[in-house]
């Protein structure tokens, strides 16, 4: 393939970049924010997605108007022998499938941001010549960047932590892109209602643990003339039986499969309880909110956990593993906080600490100079 392009020539036509990954939206969405910061800063750019194909990736993309492909690929780790051989026989299409894809795109370079769909592409990528990097979200590394790291040019990662994992000459410390309206923080905003506000989630996909034990838990506090706000995103699983409990129970609250603007439910929230997924740990920190993080207890090795304990190791969330959680110990922690507000105050502005609002920009800075050293 031919040189890379001169740092004019880059200015004045865009760069052409296949940003491949997925499978979760906290995958995703750091991708959309590098990619439109590499629109920012060079705006003739274009940017071409690849992931597995999963409908909510496609929704989101298709909402963000990128270009977009999939390839067949499926994760290998934890599933049984059988699961796994028929992922495995797929590999070779697949990345016959990234092949065509390079070949067709001609991209300037490759950034996989993680989730097995990045694997075939940024390995054909390195094969055809063209430059590739990895950006990790997570504390700890998943599989797919492990291996990848080896033929990477760059490892770019959210949490200092996970450096030990990679080969320490190419890894660079960034943080992990959030969306831009998340940078705004909430400095000076004020809350439309004057109610204890609890936001409640299990990530895009929703958690089923979390969805029982918090309806329990907001009915013992009606029980005992605690009554406060609530903004819970159920998941599209769990959204019809949730919504009866509610009803059944007579509780109160607003009630959605998703949230779409994310920014919205953190500013009318006082406490945050959910999952701790890479994405939401900086979104909290970039928020200045304060949380109760309940690891999914079975990602890859056990990743989640080490995410919420960094952010609890500032003081800006508390850590609360799923094999303790119940509803009565869910409110005793919620009216807690109910009844200390200053203490509340106190987490968010340590959550704060945790941010790192440069990180889009620090990710395309490293690119930049990727290319500029090939």
């Amino acid at each position: 393939m031919e040189s890379r392009k001169g740092t004019e020539d880059r200015k004045s036509n865009g760069l052409r970049v296949i940003i491949a990954g997925g499978g979760t939206g906290g995958h995703l969405f750091p991708g959309l924010a590098v990619a439109k910061e590499l629109l920012n800063r060079y705006p003739g750019s274009e940017i071409f997605f690849v992931t597995a194909g999963r409908e909510m990736e496609t929704n989101i993309l298709a909402d963000a108007g990128f270009q977009r492909a999939t390839v067949a690929v499926e994760g290998v780790k934890g599933r049984g022998w059988p699961e796994a051989l028929k992922a495995m026989l797929k590999l070779p299409y697949g990345f016959g499938q990234a092949v065509n894809i390079i070949v067709r795109f001609s991209p300037d370079l490759v950034l996989g941001v993680g989730g097995y769909s990045a694997g075939p592409v940024c390995l054909a990528a390195r094969l055809i010549g063209v430059p590739v990097a990895v950006h990790e979200q997570n504390s700890f590394p998943g599989l797919t960047n492990r291996l990848l790291s080896r033929v990477a040019h760059m490892v770019l990662i959210s949490f200092k932590e996970s450096r030990d994992y990679f080969p320490a000459r190419r890894v660079f410390l960034t943080g992990n892109p959030i969306r831009e309206d998340f940078l705004e923080g909430n400095e000076g905003k004020g809350k439309k209602s004057t109610s204890f506000t609890v936001l409640v989630t299990g990530g895009s996909q929703g958690a089923r643990a979390i969805n029982k034990a918090f309806v329990g838990a907001l009915e013992i506090m009606r029980h005992k003339g605690r009554d406060p706000e609530v903004i819970h995103q159920t998941g599209e699983k769990d959204f019809d039986w949730v919504k009866e409990e509610y009803h059944k129970r007579g509780l109160r609250g607003d009630i959605m499969p998703f949230i779409k603007d994310m920014r919205q439910a953190y500013l009318r929230a006082d406490i945050f309880l959910g999952r701790a997924g890479a994405g939401t740990i900086f979104e909290l920190a970039a928020m200045g909110k304060p949380s109760i993080l309940i690891p999914y207890p079975y990602a890859a090795n056990n990743h989640q956990e080490t995410n919420a304990r960094v952010l609890a190791g500032v003081g800006g969330a508390e850590v609360l593993l799923q094999e303790n959680l119940t509803p009565e110990r869910l409110a005793g922690l919620l009216t807690g906080y109910m009844d200390d507000l200053g203490a509340l105050r106190k987490m968010g502005e340590r959550a704060r600490t945790a941010a790192k609002p440069e990180a889009a920009k620090a990710i395309v800075d490293h690119l930049e100079g990727m290319l500029s050293g090939l």
